[in-house]
């Protein structure tokens, strides 16, 4: 078996500069799980399908598992971690509780992370397939489920998370 000679790699995370030696094969999920030690991105199907490890990557979601390390040199990278605190739940972290927007609680940081950044790209005006208008895009049903597609949950929690992403975009 051969090994690849470790390489450098410079990114911020949850508003850290840090510094990381990594074999260049190194995932970006696994770079934050098992050598910065957030485990709050989850490794579900490892292969893209799932969205569990959803992190956000200069502002776009971005499933982790599929992305090398080494190709995020001077990035901003933001993890469940860097949203908010138990003490300080970001608006979404806090509508998913009161929503009870998770179940068995695996995929919701892919959640939150995906869904901090799809209602960005809604605030943007960035359409979707199924935005109806393609210069007015608005926060209906359809777009959150559109967007939202590529996160699974497997627990049934789908109701209650349109619930939990219409209530922050209301301001609820």
């Amino acid at each position: 078996m051969t090994t690849a000679a470790p390489t450098a790699v410079r990114m911020t995370v949850n508003g850290k500069d840090v510094n990381l030696t990594l074999d260049p094969r190194v995932t970006l999920l696994d770079a934050l799980r098992e050598h910065l030690r957030l485990t709050g991105t989850k490794k579900g199907c490892d292969h893209g399908q799932c969205g569990a490890c959803t992190v956000i990557v200069n502002g776009r979601r971005m499933n982790s598992c599929l992305s090398l390390a080494v190709m995020h040199e001077g990035d901003e990278v933001t993890t469940i971690e860097g949203l908010g605190t138990p003490e300080d739940m970001h608006p979404l972290q806090a509508a998913f509780v009161e929503h009870d927007g998770y179940q068995c609680g695996y995929c919701t940081p892919g959640q939150i992370c995906s869904a901090k950044a799809m209602l960005e790209e809604i605030r943007a005006g960035v359409p979707s397939h199924v935005s109806a208008n393609l210069d007015r895009v608005e926060m209906t049903d359809d777009e959150i489920k559109e967007r939202m597609s590529g996160n699974i949950c497997r627990c049934g929690a789908y109701a209650n998370i349109l619930a939990a992403l219409r209530s922050v975009e209301a301001g609820a």
